[in-house]
C-alpha cells in the first residue's frame, strides 16, 4: 500500500484490502482472512476464482502460444467469432481488450455509417446516468457530468436523454442522428432497467432515421441477466445493429468485442480500425472455454438471481431506509436512502464485499456460479450491517 501510494497515480480511491488469492466464490487477504466475493472484479470473475477447467486452460496455452498480432490467423478467433454471432443473432465480430474500447469501435462504425449517407449525420444519441467508459470518445457518450467535466470539450454532437422517456427520445431523434447507445440495464447509473417499451422505441426510431442502435453490454450481458444479453430479455427481441461487451467473456484475461450486422460492419474497410492486443490465442481460448460453461449455467443464474433478489426484498422489508430492490439474474442493486460508502467498508469487516455505485445503490454481482447457501450467508452478512446503520429507521 505504501509503495502505491509512493508511487502510482493517485486515481483510484482503493478500499484497504490486499488480497492474495481467490478459490470459488471467495478471496483471501494476506493474513489468510476470508471473503465472500459479491463483486467478482466488477463482473469480471463470473466463475468465481480458480475455476478448475479455466484454469487448466490458461496453463496449457501459456506454453503453446500467448500473442501473434492480428497479422496471422491462430486457432480460437475464428471459432470464437463463430459462436458469439450464433448467440447474438448478429454477423460479424472484432476483438479488442476492454468495454471502452470496443464502445470506441462502436462509436467510429456509427460515424464512418453516418458521414456515408451525410456529412452532417454524425450525432449520437445517449442516456442520463449511463457510463461507457473512460477515454474521450466512451466519456463523451457517458451520460454523468461527474465523469466528464474535468475533461472538456470533449467529442461533439452527443445529446443525453432520460431514461425510458419516450417523448424525449423521440425528440432527439433527427436526420443528423448517426447512432444511438444504450445499457439495456444501466450499470454505474444505479442497475436501472430500460423498459421494453424504451428499448422497442428506440429499435424503430434507429430504423426510420437510418441509425445505428447500438447495445452496450459490458456489465449487463454475457449471461449476468440470466441470458446471452440483455436485450434478449424482452418479447419479441429487440436486436441492435452493434453490440459491445467484455468483462467476464475471459474470465479475468483482457477481452472485448464488437458485433455487428451487415450494415454496421460494412461502415468499417480495411485499415480503418484494429488492435495490438485484441483478439489474442490466449484470451480466446479462454472465452472458449468460458461460453462452454456458460451455456449450461444459464438456468442456473435465473434460479439463484431470483432467489437473491427475494433474499434482498425479504431484508428489505425489515429496514425502513431501503428503498428498491431490482435488477435481473444475478445482476442487482438496492437503492438506499442513506449514503452507501460506509456500508461497503462496514460489509467488507463482515467479510462480504461489494461496492456502491451512484452514492446510493448497492451494487450486487456475484459469481454465476454461486449458491444459495453462499447467498444466505451474504445476506446474513448484510442484515448484521445494515442493523448498525445510525438513525435510520427499521420495520418488521
Amino acid at each position: 500500500m505504501d509503495l502505491e501510494r509512493d508511487h502510482l497515480l493517485q486515481n483510484y480511491a482503493r478500499y484497504p484490502l490486499a488480497l492474495a488469492r481467490g478459490k470459488g466464490s471467495y478471496v483471501y487477504d494476506l493474513e489468510g482472512r476470508r471473503y465472500l466475493d459479491f463483486i467478482t472484479g466488477i463482473g469480471v470473475n463470473a466463475l468465481g476464482h480458480a475455476h478448475p477447467r479455466i484454469v487448466k486452460v490458461i496453463r496449457d496455452q501459456a506454453g503453446l502460444l500467448l500473442h501473434t498480432s492480428n497479422l496471422y490467423y491462430h486457432a480460437y478467433q475464428g471459432p470464437l467469432a463463430k459462436r458469439l454471432a450464433a448467440m447474438s443473432g448478429l454477423e460479424r465480430v472484432f476483438f479488442a481488450n476492454t468495454g471502452t474500447e470496443s464502445v470506441e469501435g462502436a462509436l467510429k462504425m456509427a460515424h464512418s455509417h453516418g458521414r456515408a449517407i451525410s456529412p452532417e449525420k454524425f450525432e449520437i444519441i445517449s442516456l442520463e446516468n449511463s457510463f461507457h467508459g473512460r477515454t474521450f470518445g466512451a466519456l463523451s457518450v457517458t451520460g454523468q457530468a461527474k465523469y466528464r467535466q474535468d475533461f472538456e470539450p470533449l467529442v461533439p454532437g452527443v445529446k443525453f436523454v432520460a431514461i425510458n422517456d419516450v417523448a424525449a427520445l423521440e425528440g432527439a431523434f433527427s436526420e443528423r442522428t448517426a447512432g444511438i447507445i444504450l445499457e439495456m440495464i444501466q450499470g454505474e447509473g444505479g442497475i436501472c432497467p430500460l423498459t421494453p417499451g424504451y428499448a422497442a422505441k428506440a429499435r424503430e426510431l434507429a430504423d426510420r432515421y437510418n441509425a445505428l442502435l447500438i447495445a452496450d453490454e459490458t456489465q449487463c450481458g454475457v449471461g449476468r441477466p440470466g441470458t446471452y444479453f440483455a436485450y434478449q430479455r424482452s418479447t419479441p427481441v429487440v436486436l441492435p445493429d452493434v453490440v459491445v461487451a467484455a468483462k467476464p467473456v475471459a474470465c479475468g484475461i483482457p477481452l472485448g468485442f464488437i458485433l455487428a450486422n451487415a450494415k454496421a460492419a460494412a461502415a468499417i474497410k480495411p485499415g480503418m480500425h484494429g488492435s495490438t492486443f485484441g483478439g489474442g490465442p490466449l484470451a480466446c481460448r479462454v472465452g472458449l472455454e468460458f461460453l462452454d460453461i456458460l451455456e449450461g449455467l444459464l438456468p442456473h443464474i435465473q434460479e439463484v438471481g431470483g432467489y437473491f433478489h427475494l433474499k434482498l426484498n425479504d431484508l428489505a422489508r425489515k429496514h425502513g431506509f431501503v428503498k428498491e430492490v431490482r435488477g435481473f439474474g444475478l445482476m442487482l442493486g438496492v437503492e438506499l436512502g442513506v449514503p452507501g460508502k460506509q456500508i461497503v467498508l462496514d460489509a467488507i469487516a463482515e467479510g462480504l464485499l461489494i461496492n456502491c455505485t451512484h452514492d446510493k445503490v448497492l451494487r450486487f454481482l456475484p459469481p454465476y456460479n454461486v449458491s444459495e447457501k453462499e447467498i444466505d450467508q451474504a445476506v446474513k452478512m448484510l442484515g448484521k450491517v445494515f442493523g448498525k446503520v445510525k438513525g435510520a429507521p427499521t420495520s418488521l
